[in-house]
């Protein structure tokens, strides 16, 4: 896993300079080794972190062997041996055992895009066809790696992070209002949209080849899909699997498994996160599976029992064998990486597990260079509350919706917090909840609306009316839900939608971005694929059973761990947001969130904001993660404006 640059001037040659600033703005990304190539008109810059031949023959950017193609990578192509096989004769003398070298022999031999259609992996590459003078753009299928990419004048500057496009003379930032609206409704800013006017984010799955005959066709270039995940999700749906519940278990376990395998091809220590969940716990099961000796497994916990997993995680290794690495992290140091949050994430970036997440990846960094995850099986096998709560909400009459949603609201959160507290003992244990009072209120505005795409966006949503808050922003929605629309079932299309959305733009964004800040590199083996593809041939019942969520994950792994360890309501992996705005973090949130800097800056209406600040801080209500879209905004100002 690397860090990526270039630029493309229209107008002249491109200044190597420029491009190893560029390049050098994504230090963090790879430290290992750096490289700048520049001919003509484009310069491609490369950050290296070394994990598979770590030899000068991975070195980047690399030119193929028959010099056609030169190439700046970033990512991992697990079935990169395969398809040496499979070039056979048409295969050069490789001067390494690199996947980057596979891909430009593959390029060479199939052409750019049959070559990215056959890859398994996580990648970001750009890549210039010396022959044909044309640049193209790559991402893989679901978008575990960035690039963001914008023209300035007659120069198109690209690159993995923000940084390194404003490391270029030609970058000039204007905050832009629509990208805004959006992040204070998601708490991410979605792809296409960056939050600088005029740079995009390229889609998951998404090439985008720019000639350079003219500057018109060049600027008039636009991405094209070569994979869908939409499209997967009908062929499955409509070629379901046939076999029975314990076929499809085994089937599964051989799935996965697979991946697991491929993905522990590595050059360099490798471990995986574990917090004990479900996700995390089946992926580590399966690796210690494979392996000779213990994995290595990192987990931290926090002060504050109610947020912490550790005991969780700490069993499961127990049960499994692993070399167990363990932190358990006061609130002190927990809050001392918010100062570095604007930086690590470029742009605006409020999902507050963040924090946690970048913790654990510089604990994990201490041992290892490569660590698996658990992300994904979620948005796969339907683990989110809100998926059964959408079918039950449509069965329930409008007028029904609307007096329970009444009811819901009579008491505030806090009040909500405290019955549940009395109530909790005498529940069943999968009736465990946290943040009672902020899920009754969350359930209640979807009680309000509508089903289909206005249900998904309420249950999504942190400011259901960013703009109200954003001047001269619009009012950002869910797209992409006439694409979903003909799936079968609300279950389905709010998985395809997080899975196309969500998944990209928060989780795997907020995983890329914490461990690169300590240059480790994540592997996510629920999105080979293969497993993908399997995972929308299993009805529904093979992933929502009974009120339990990813019941086929769950028996996969039930047959390495005993149920006991794992039957728990589902925690997330969060911090206390609201506590720590009304505590020790109450003087930073109030210098940023003050009203005369609030109207300076003439981006936010303070009216709103300072309303839910003052309803915050008196206990009446809990208005934490809205708030913290606002710092999260309010912090990165300070740091770029």
């Amino acid at each position: 896993m690397c860090g990526i640059v270039g630029a493309l001037d229209l107008a002249g040659g491109v200044a190597g300079g420029d491009v190893r600033a560029m390049a050098r703005a994504l230090r963090h990304r790879g430290p290992d080794d750096e490289g700048v190539w520049c001919e003509g008109a484009v310069g491609l810059g490369h950050a290296r972190l070394s994990i598979v031949d770590l030899s000068p023959a991975g070195h980047q950017p690399m030119v193929s062997a028959g010099e056609r193609f030169v190439i700046a990578f970033n990512g991992e192509i697990y079935n990169h041996l395969d398809l040496r096989r499979e070039l056979g004769s048409a295969a050069p003398t490789f001067r390494g055992h690199s996947d980057t070298e596979t891909l430009l022999a593959g390029f060479e031999a199939w052409g750019v895009e049959e070559t990215v259609r056959s890859a398994i992996g996580m990648f970001a590459f750009a890549v210039w066809d010396r022959r044909t003078c044309t640049l193209t753009l790559s991402r893989d299928r679901m978008g575990e790696k960035p690039l963001y990419y914008g023209w300035f004048g007659d120069t198109l500057l690209f690159g993995s992070e923000l940084k390194a496009l404003k490391a270029h003379p030609a970058f000039v930032g204007r905050v832009d209002r629509v990208a805004l609206a959006a992040f204070m409704r998601y708490s991410e800013i979605p792809a296409p949209l960056s939050i600088w006017e005029g740079v995009r984010k390229l889609l998951p799955a998404s090439i985008l080849t720019i000639p350079t005959a003219t500057a018109d066709e060049a600027r008039a270039a636009q991405p094209r899909l070569y994979w869908s995940l939409v499209d997967v999700a009908r062929r499955g749906l409509a070629d379901p699997f046939a076999g029975s519940d314990v076929e499809a278990v085994a089937a599964l376990e051989a799935c996965l498994g697979d991946a697991v395998a491929s993905q522990q091809m590595s050059d360099v220590p490798i471990g995986a996160f574990l917090s004990g969940g479900v996700d995390s716990s089946v992926i580590v099961a399966l690796m210690q599976a494979r392996a000779a000796r213990p994995i290595h497994t990192f987990t931290i916990g926090f002060e504050e029992a109610a947020f912490s997993e550790a005991p969780h995680a700490r069993a499961v290794a127990a049960h499994l064998g692993t070399d167990h690495t363990e932190l358990v992290v006061t609130s002190a140091a927990a809050q001392a990486v918010i100062p570095c949050l604007p930086t690590m994430y470029d742009e605006p970036f409020a999902d507050p597990s963040q924090v946690p997440t970048f913790l654990v990846s510089q604990l994990a960094r201490t041992k290892v260079t490569v660590s698996l995850s658990g992300d994904a099986g979620d948005e796969l096998f339907g683990g989110y509350n809100r998926y059964s709560w959408a079918r039950k909400l449509e069965r329930v009459p409008a007028p029904m919706r609307r007096a329970a949603a009444r009811a819901l609201l009579v008491l505030g959160p806090d009040q909500w917090d405290r019955a549940y507290d009395r109530l909790q003992p005498a529940l069943p244990r999968r009736a465990h909840l946290r943040m009672p009072g902020y899920k009754a209120h969350k359930l209640a505005g979807a009680l309000r609306v509508g089903p289909g795409a206005a249900l998904y966006d309420q249950l999504v949503s942190i400011w259901a009316d960013p703009a109200s808050i954003v001047i001269g922003g619009e009012a950002a929605t869910a797209s992409g839900w006439s694409a979903v629309a003909d799936l079968d079932g609300i279950e389905h299309q709010m998985m395809a939608m997080d899975a196309c959305s969500y998944l990209p733009d928060d989780i795997l964004c907020k995983v890329d971005r914490a461990a690169m800040a300590v240059s480790l590199e994540t592997r996510v083996p629920f999105l080979d694929r293969r497993v993908i593809e399997l995972a929308w041939r299993l009805p529904l019942h093979l992933k929502i059973r009974g009120g339990t969520s990813k019941w086929i994950v769950r028996e996969v792994l039930y047959k390495h761990v005993p149920r006991a360890l794992i039957e728990r309501p589902k925690m997330g992996f969060a911090i206390p947001v609201g506590a720590w705005l009304r505590g020790p973090l109450r003087d930073w949130a109030e210098a940023l969130l003050d009203e005369g800097r609030l109207l300076r800056e003439g981006y936010l209406r303070p009216g709103p904001i300072r309303l839910r600040w003052e309803e915050h801080l008196s206990g009446r209500r809990d208005w934490g993660y809205q708030l913290w879209n606002v710092l999260m905004f309010q912090a990165w100002l300070a740091e770029y404006s």
